[in-house]
């Protein structure tokens, strides 16, 4: 097998089947709330109104995070209309960008093959092969982030000629610009920090040179600025929400109840970097080593690891998706270590994923609400991955031993998540959305009562009216007001008057609150029913 990669043509053609089977996989599954469904309906109705400047979320203003997602999904929708692989398009296009991007650094600065192995390891990561498949902003972020890195990698190799090197910093500087319109200020703040961190650390203030500034910053303001100008104009509320509300206090308190221990990353760290675990702690503290006189590669993916770690780590906010931005730096030091890497650690690695196969099959009776038999193949593919893994390493077959481990870690983490469905489309509200979604016309009344099913206005294809509910709303509502109904009591009302003119109108309803109001007697019939939700129509 490795006489077989390194023919460019095999190079070409395993990357074209990664990226086939990457695509083919976006659309087996449903949009799950909250975040699928909150991505999907924004760009939606981005797509829709042709507003691409306000962002909105159920109509109503919604500025948690700027606009880029929302750009490429409603973009996507334009070409190949609505649809859930279209809404994880940009997920799935970044996902497979970014493993491309790994290889083709890991290749410039490592060499070849260590190239190879860091594209096989970050597209089979748990984390990165999940994020790719799931809608939302993390991934996009990590992504393009990681297009920071890797030019700047090859920017200042030693070897770079001043027009390479000015091209990749300008590469640098506009994968910063996207990386904030994509997630915010993290663009630019975690770049910088890992940067300082790497002067102090390596020594190497002759970098501070060979950034192209001028010509950097000056494209960075181009692509970043017209968007937070264009909006503050329409809408001046939006910065002091925007940096103050969600910056700011996101980071520092704890309004956000997203908190968790410092230790939460490093926890999650185990899962996440399945099956690659076992090589990671020494692959990463093998990046320390130092060479006198040249640019520190290894050392600026070490610092970069770290330093977003601890970021995060200390942030009041804590999401998984947050640390996908380590993956490539590891993905790549790991790439480069492989080829040098210990026979037991090696080992260690295969048996870990059969393992996995091993525990998940024994454990399969106990897990209810998924699709067993795929969670079996999963299972079962991921043992006979381990044992071929295992065997490969055992015969000195290093390639095929990481190839054999790439195409166990994705095909278990695909099958694992496609055997979710039967519960994400009793989650998503599927079938109660489309019990009602012909009889909506563009002027009929939904309501939506005590709760936001995210995903259902997405699959319905009309927003709703909120009903004794702000949460993620509560500041755009305060610069609507209208768009929402404050208390029960008035609903009711509008109900009940609607009802006796014989007007359409349609409510989803958090249950408790739907046997309440057919306590109080309020003329309704029952449609369809969800996780927690019941959906009625006037009688």
């Amino acid at each position: 097998m490795a006489v077989f990669l390194r023919s460019p043509a095999a190079l070409y053609l395993l990357a074209a089947i990664f990226a086939a089977a990457s695509l083919l996989v976006l659309d087996v599954r449903t949009l799950i709330p909250p975040d699928e469904g909150r991505y999907a309906e924004m760009a939606r109705e981005m797509f829709i109104s042709g507003d691409w400047v306000t962002t909105r979320l159920n109509g109503i203003k919604y500025f948690e995070k700027p606009p880029l997602h929302a750009w490429m999904s409603a973009a996507a929708f334009s070409l190949f209309g609505l649809g859930e692989w279209q809404a994880r398009l940009w997920n799935g296009l970044c996902g497979i960008g970014g493993v491309l991007m790994v290889a083709h650094t890991g290749r410039r600065v490592f060499g070849q093959r260590a190239g190879l192995y860091a594209a096989l390891v970050l597209g089979s990561m748990l984390f990165w092969a999940a994020g790719s498949q799931f809608n939302s902003l993390d991934l996009p972020v990590a992504a393009i982030m990681s297009l920071a890195l890797c030019a700047l990698l090859i920017a200042q190799r030693d070897d770079a000629t001043p027009a390479q090197r000015r091209i990749w910093m300008l590469v640098c500087w506009a994968a910063m610009a996207l990386s904030v319109l994509a997630k915010g200020l993290i663009g630019v703040v975690l770049p910088a920090g890992v940067l300082a961190i790497y002067i102090v650390a390596s020594g190497d203030r002759a970098i501070l040179r060979r950034l192209h500034p001028i010509s950097g910053f000056t494209l960075f303001m181009a692509i970043a600025l017209p968007w937070f100008v264009l909006v503050a104009a329409r809408n001046p509320e939006q910065p002091h929400f925007f940096f103050i509300h969600e910056h700011w206090n996101r980071f520092f308190l704890k309004t956000h109840h997203r908190e968790g221990p410092w230790y939460y990353f490093l926890v999650l760290m185990l899962p996440a970097s399945l099956p690659w675990l076992p090589l990671l702690p020494k692959a990463l503290t093998t990046a320390r080593k130092r060479v006198a006189g040249q640019f520190q590669a290894a050392q600026l993916l070490l610092v970069w690891t770290v330093f977003i770690l601890a970021f995060f780590s200390y942030s009041s906010s804590k999401l998984p998706g947050y640390m996908l931005p380590v993956f490539p730096a590891m993905a790549l030091l790991a790439g480069a270590y492989l080829e040098r890497a210990p026979r037991s650690l090696a080992v260690l690695a295969s048996v870990l994923l059969a393992v996995i196969g091993v525990v998940g099959l024994a454990c399969l009776p106990f897990i209810p609400g998924l699709d067993t038999m795929l969670l079996w193949i999963a299972f079962v593919a991921a043992l006979l991955a381990g044992l071929l893994a295992w065997l490969a390493e055992s015969r000195g077959l290093r390639t095929g031993m990481v190839a054999a481990l790439a195409v166990g870690g994705w095909l278990l983490t695909q099958l694992a998540m496609a055997s979710h469905e039967p519960f994400g489309r009793n989650k998503a509200g599927l079938q109660a959305a489309l019990a009602i979604r012909a009889e909506l016309r563009a002027e009929t009344p939904v309501y939506s009562v005590g709760t936001y099913e995210q995903s259902m206005t997405f699959y319905m294809g009309h927003t709703v009216i909120p009903v004794a509910y702000e949460d993620e709303l509560s500041f755009g509502l305060v610069q609507e007001p209208w768009r929402g109904i404050a208390s029960l009591d008035e609903f009711h009302a509008r109900w009940r008057a609607a009802a006796a003119r014989g007007e359409p109108q349609y409510a989803i309803m958090r249950s408790d609150l739907y046997f309440a109001a057919r306590r109080l007697g309020l003329p309704m019939r029952e449609r369809a029913s969800a996780a927690n939700i019941v959906v009625v129509s006037a009688p």
